[in-house]
């Protein structure tokens, strides 16, 4: 674990958040700074930069400047999937959640189609994200990563983007929708419980509002 330690530490000391973007579809993330660049707004965040036209951003709200907690001698998995979530600018319950949903809380987990670890990335996702197939740190980076992107993809959809996290972006394009596959249905359903279970909201048993085309659709 103490690899783990070393690593949150410098996770920790990551470059502060001081903005709240809101998107007009209701989704927010963190961001360094912004500045405007004709009709659109370049977004500095920790890991590169994003950009919106302005009218996909409602509001932009200054943070109030927290310092950071030292780190725990002895930092378990929750703090490391959170420290994960804050550096790429996402609700930690999320990637918390999904984590839990995903492996249970282990690093070590390896599913039947070869997804690896507390985020369960296949291979080939690990690569392109530069993620080691043993390494908790980097996988809990690289899943947060991907979770971020799919989010964006999905214009702040936690549907979609769960969706596509656990079936892939072609099977969502394909359906228009959440695919008609019983697990991945149940995977979404499962994640965001677990999700307002974290932010302590009693919403999760009615979160069911999405449509799953036929099959034969």
């Amino acid at each position: 674990m103490q690899h783990t330690a070393l690593f949150l530490a410098l996770l920790l000391t990551l470059p502060c958040f001081s903005e709240t973007i809101y998107l007009t579809t209701g989704f927010s993330f963190k961001a360094q700074s912004h500045v405007l660049q004709g009709n659109s707004i370049v977004l500095h965040t920790a890991t590169g930069t994003l950009e919106f036209p302005q009218s996909q951003v409602a509001r932009i709200e200054a943070d109030e400047k927290i310092s950071s907690p030292a780190p725990s001698a002895k930092p378990t998995l929750p703090d490391l999937l959170r420290a994960a979530a804050s550096s790429e600018g996402l609700e930690p319950e999320l990637v918390e959640s999904v984590a839990r949903v995903e492996s249970g809380l282990r690093p070590d987990a390896v599913s039947p189609k070869g997804a690896r670890g507390l985020m369960q990335l296949l291979p080939a996702t690990m690569a392109e994200l530069g993620a080691g197939a043993n390494d908790a740190v980097s996988n809990a980076l690289a899943g947060s990563k991907y979770l971020r992107e799919l989010l964006i993809r999905y214009h702040g959809d936690y549907v979609l983007a769960l969706a596509a996290y656990n079936a892939g972006c072609g099977a969502v394009a394909k359906y228009h929708g959440v695919p008609p596959y019983p697990e991945t249905v149940q995977y979404v359903l499962k994640v965001l419980r677990e999700y307002h279970r974290e932010k302590g909201t009693e919403r999760a048993q009615n979160q069911q509002g999405f449509n799953t085309p036929n099959a034969t659709d």
